[in-house]
């Protein structure tokens, strides 16, 4: 499964060399997880609200070119990888306009407490966990 997000990019994402700056493209990435989880059934909100968090341990990003003021930006969500520990998320920013390839990524994350110690998602949230597991590509 993959989802499609799509927004403009702001003003005040632009630098001075009248591109986004590289720092926007992780939380465009968050906007592309969030809905993703959205589409499959659950949210954050949801996953929180049973004291599981998803915290991030590692984050990539290639930048293959530039986003300007008042692109119009689609980012490409797919669940790479879901184990009962961690997850991976894999992005591609595109100009939504001409599908130019703007940007790669993923970002990983496990499944935690709120005192960040690992749990078992089949256990902890045995519904998220299900979609999830079913939305893997």
């Amino acid at each position: 499964m993959q989802t499609e997000t799509t927004f403009t990019a702001r003003y005040a994402e632009t630098d001075q060399m009248g591109i986004v700056h590289h720092s926007n493209y992780t939380v465009w990435f968050e906007a592309g997880r969030t809905d993703f989880l959205k589409k499959v059934g659950t949210s954050n909100t949801s996953i929180e609200g049973n004291g599981v968090l998803l915290p991030l341990y590692g984050m990539n990003c290639q930048y293959k070119s530039p986003a300007r003021y008042e692109d119009e930006i689609m980012v490409v969500t797919r669940l790479k990888k879901v184990s009962r520990v961690r997850l991976c998320f894999s992005y591609q920013v595109l100009n939504a306009a001409n599908h130019k390839l703007l940007a790669t990524g993923e970002t990983m994350h496990a499944w935690t407490d709120k005192s960040l110690k690992p749990v078992d998602a089949e256990k902890a949230v045995p519904d998220a966990y299900s979609m999830l597991s079913q939305a893997v590509n």
